[in-house]
């Protein structure tokens, strides 16, 4: 049991002493360093790797479940290739020394995934763990972007915050120049924290803890049940399984798509090229915003790239729809396939299967439908002899549907938001306070709730006492939680906007109300003043975009005591309302 707790615990703090190497020797020390005591700590790494990574199997009671087998067995032939790679001790990284740090860092996770750590909801409330991990998320990126040879020039700390909020919240406001000002190895940082702000750390930790260990405790399951909105707790894991998987899927998709519909001339090499794939095909799913054009998808090369345009309007709006209308839309087309090839007998014999498309799954397609008709519509009608006047007239149907879609927390521009009409900037920040979809990459008071307050304003005016559609009445619980979000966006937002104009009168206040707007929808769309905000005016729009991303209703949440069963009821009063 002694040599089983060793082993347990002394890889992993192996693994985190090697991180630290390597994130010194990529990030902080020159080109030049000699890295021989490095390859030393790696290597102690591999052996406790491979000799914790064994004892699991043959230690009672430590043994991972049959399905990570064959990932531990590909793990363990990969970490016996790291002895046999010769590396150099100082001098440019060679791919083999890449291949050294990929395994160290997946080591560590591995080891990680194997600690049997708790969170249970008796320890911390879901929402404020939630937050938490939101907020170690920007620590941990704010450090890395710091690194000297993450950027080509000195980041402030409030740009490092900014950036790294930014990027974790999924929201693309920038204070530098990303393609110009961070070197590819703070490129990558920036995708990494794409990546885990949009589908959420919890949900890569949780998943591949309990992968590797085969089992959790009720208390983390119930914890993740309340975090994903699943609708029971045993299909918790598989859940968060489909979350990853299609993620990677949609990505992978995206990326290779984004590949063929480049021009080969525009970058200097194959690899720029995939690279530009991978960084905007994660940015585009995860309604980042982010680019490494200096002028955004406005650039010269790239702003009359239709198919681009059409991939990435594919990507957001897939990453915007929220996983469960993903799911719910997969058992639709099983559900019709089988109908239709007669694969079941049920099927053969014509038997009905009611309400396999949910009634939040119509809803949240309905309202996105009309959101992308209208905004399509209306933005070209502002703009077709504005910002889209070089464009032809295919053209300008395509740009103004990519620029109606990307303000619901996409983020992209492919016109200058800077010099459309007045009519066309209320209508997209309009578009940017309605938001994405819930249990989506996205932010915004979400579509539901502008859907449910849409309906309760057609049921009050038909004298109706409740809210009815597609033949189910809408939950009490809803409608509350709808008007709670409504208002506590736009308090945020007026509160943002105060603060702005007291600090940043200069910058004119429809700017300063499309900025916060922005911000706290997790868009990422600017009309070119992020740059030149004072210091306490970032520190608002770092909070407006992390209050943003987790929901200031889910803040209050996580800090309120709750009260779980009123066991009372007052006498009813009617209110004056109007």
């Amino acid at each position: 049991m002694e040599a089983g707790r060793v082993m347990r615990y002394l890889p992993f703090l192996a693994g985190l002493l090697t991180a630290a190497g390597i994130i010194y020797v990529a990030g902080v020390a020159p080109a030049s360093f000699p890295r021989g005591t490095l390859h030393i700590l790696i290597d102690v790494n591999l052996v406790l790797a491979l000799a914790g990574l064994s004892s699991r199997y043959l230690i009672p009671g430590e043994r991972p479940p049959a399905k990570a087998w064959f990932f531990d067995a590909l793990f363990f032939v990969l970490l016996l290739l790291g002895f046999w790679l010769p590396v150099t001790p100082a001098g440019p990284l060679a791919a083999s020394e890449i291949f050294l740090y990929l395994i160290s860092i997946s080591s560590l996770v591995r080891e990680f995934a194997a600690l049997r750590h708790s969170l249970g909801t008796t320890v911390m409330h879901p929402a404020r763990l939630f937050a938490i991990s939101f907020l170690g998320l920007i620590a941990m990126g704010s450090f890395l972007l710091l690194l000297p040879n993450a950027t080509h020039g000195e980041l402030s700390l409030i740009d490092a915050v900014f950036t790294a909020t930014s990027a974790v919240c999924v929201t693309g406001l920038i204070v530098v120049d990303t393609g110009t000002f961070f070197t590819p190895l703070g490129q990558w940082i920036l995708i990494g924290l794409m990546q885990l702000g949009g589908i959420g750390i919890m949900t890569f930790t949780s998943y591949f803890s309990f992968f590797f260990q085969g089992a959790a405790s009720f208390d983390h399951q119930l914890l993740l049940h309340e975090l994903t909105n699943t609708r029971q707790i045993s299909q918790v894991f598989k859940t968060l399984k489909q979350i990853i998987l299609l993620t990677f899927a949609i990505e992978a998709t995206g990326c290779v798509l984004i590949f063929l519909s480049l021009d080969p001339a525009a970058f200097a090499d194959l690899w720029s090229r995939w690279f530009f794939s991978i960084f905007h095909a994660v940015s585009g799913f995860c309604n980042a915003g982010f680019s490494t054009l200096s002028a955004g998808l406005f650039d010269a090369g790239f702003r009359f790239n239709y198919p681009l345009l059409l991939i990435l309007a594919g990507l957001f709006i897939l990453g915007g729809i929220g996983f469960p209308i993903l799911f719910n839309g997969g058992q639709y087309l099983r559900y019709v396939i089988k109908r239709l090839w007669f694969i079941n007998e049920r099927a053969r014999r014509g038997a009905h299967i009611p309400w396999v498309v949910n009634i939040n799954t119509r809803l949240v397609l309905i309202t996105t439908a009309l959101l992308v008709v209208a905004g399509t519509c209306l933005f070209y009608f502002f703009e077709r002899e504005i910002t889209l006047s070089d464009h032809s007239d295919t053209g300008k149907w395509v740009t103004a549907f990519f620029s109606a879609t990307t303000p619901r927390t996409a983020g992209f521009n492919s016109i200058d938001f800077a010099q459309v009409s007045l009519p066309a900037s209320l209508l997209v920040i309009f578009l940017m306070w309605a938001g994405a979809s819930p249990a989506s990459t996205g932010g915004g008071i979400k579509t539901s709730t502008l859907a449910i307050a849409a309906l309760n304003v057609l049921s009050l005016a038909k004298g109706k006492t409740r809210i009815e559609i597609f033949r189910r009445e809408v939950a009490d619980i809803s409608v509350r939680r709808s008007y709670a979000v409504i208002m506590l966006s736009l308090l945020i937002n007026v509160i943002a906007i105060f603060l702005v104009a007291t600090w940043d009168a200069d910058q004119g206040i429809l700017k300063i109300v499309f900025e916060c707007f922005s911000a706290y929808s997790t868009v990422g769309l600017s009309m070119g003043i992020t740059p030149a905000l004072s210091a306490p005016s970032k520190v608002v729009l770092i909070l407006c975009m992390f209050v943003g991303r987790i929901s200031l209703l889910t803040v209050m949440i996580a800090f309120f005591h709750r009260v779980w069963r009123a066991r009372y009821r007052y006498p009813t009063e009617e209110i004056l309302i109007n």
